[in-house]
């Protein structure tokens, strides 16, 4: 069976076409590359006009650089067709009106998934960037929980918090986007230290709305009244597929997650909920580290370094960097792709850095390698106990 022919592929290419005329396309994300360059891991596009000519712009986004070239509509359109489902299993497009997701599955199977957006566009045809938001405001759990006002408004004082949310769900669309998976289960997700559910609502929202999926979604949280409000809008709403547990993350143990998020963790609760994630084989791992404590007190100041390190807010930056850095070489020694990124403060706080991992391929030679770096670091610094270490271990 060719893939071209499969009546959702060629509804893809219909929509996408009419995003291009009306100049409503923002990008296209190509994933899942299973053709015979081993270094290439996705393909970028986005319209920009050149000499007043309308082109789509395709960065080929290998391991260790980028490669860019521009095509006119026709001649990117045909490329596009002859690469879905032979080079490419995967492509998400992002539109000012919609998200729309192309999948190629078990059996040659496609699946198209398209859910309208809400977001305010700068300039849809030059290189700016476009202020987007991946949630539509009109949303009631929003109204419950005092972001919007009863016509639907954004109340001023929440406009920052609107803004983190969608933030959050922008990170969390981009790596969903990379994952391989049976699109017939549920997804599910576990928030720890949920709060007021502010993310845990939107995140439930957005796998249902945008993507289309059955959420699985759980906020655990230790403050019984923010559990309980939280379960009151739940049931209120008549929402599927969400619940909120009086807990922590040593006391609530799920049996399986897709996505585990942990933000404001205070120390070595971040370790916990890094190595339940771990444990359980979580495709995603969203954590925002706080309150670094454990190796402070551990760090003795190599020689060169003391003239630096002996200012005690330079040793307190130094301690919580080298915990995250662990905490990340942790995560790729056990098969995930880790980066570490400034985040916005979600609750107002300075302590504002993400540490996002998405599950990919695992090896032993690989293993070994950061686990050396790991010890490496350990040894240089003097420290001689790492919490996630130890429950890895």
């Amino acid at each position: 069976m060719s893939i071209s022919i499969e009546p959702m592929t060629v509804e893809f290419f219909e929509v996408l076409l009419t995003h291009i005329t009306e100049q409503t396309l923002q990008k296209i994300s190509l994933a899942h590359y299973c053709g015979d360059e081993p270094d290439l891991q996705r393909v970028l596009i986005r319209p920009v006009s050149i000499k007043q000519q309308a082109h789509l712009s395709v960065v080929y986004r290998y391991q260790t650089r980028d490669i860019t070239k521009n095509y006119l509509i026709e001649d990117a359109i045909a490329l596009l067709k002859s690469w879905l489902g032979i080079h490419f299993k995967s492509a998400h497009v992002q539109a000012s009106t919609e998200v729309m997701q192309w999948q190629l599955g078990k059996k040659n199977k496609v699946s198209l998934s398209r859910a309208v957006t809400v977001q305010q566009l700068e300039n849809t045809q030059t290189h700016n960037r476009e202020k987007q938001r991946y949630l539509d405001q009109s949303r009631p759990f929003l109204t419950a929980l005092g972001i919007t006002d009863q016509k639907q408004q954004i109340i001023p004082a929440m406009s920052r918090k609107w803004k983190q949310i969608n933030k959050f769900v922008e990170i969390f669309s981009g790596a969903f986007a990379d994952l391989k998976r049976d699109t017939d289960q549920p997804v599910r997700v576990v928030d720890f230290g949920s709060g007021k559910g502010y993310l845990t609502f939107a995140i439930r929202d957005y796998i249902e709305k945008s993507l289309n999926l059955k959420p699985q979604v759980t906020g655990v949280e230790l403050r019984d009244e923010l559990v309980g409000l939280c379960n009151r809008v739940v049931n209120d709403l008549s929402l599927d597929g969400l619940d909120f547990f009086q807990g922590d993350v040593r006391s609530f143990s799920p049996d399986a997650v897709d996505v585990m998020i942990a933000l404001h963790a205070c120390d070595i609760a971040t370790d916990y909920a890094l190595h339940t994630g771990i444990r359980l084989g979580a495709s995603i791992i969203m954590c925002a580290p706080c309150c670094h404590k454990e190796l402070r007190p551990q760090l003795k100041v190599p020689t060169l370094l003391k003239p630096m390190l002996g200012y005690g807010v330079h040793l307190g930056q130094q301690a919580e960097m080298l915990t995250d850095s662990m905490r990340a070489l942790l995560l790729e020694a056990h098969g995930y792709e880790t980066k570490v990124f400034e985040f916005v403060a979600l609750e107002h706080t300075s302590k504002n850095k993400m540490i996002l991992a998405v599950k990919k391929s695992n090896s032993a030679p690989k293993q070994a390698e950061v686990l050396a770096q790991v010890a490496a670091l350990k040894a240089f610094y003097g420290v001689y106990e790492q919490t996630l270490e130890r429950l890895l271990k």
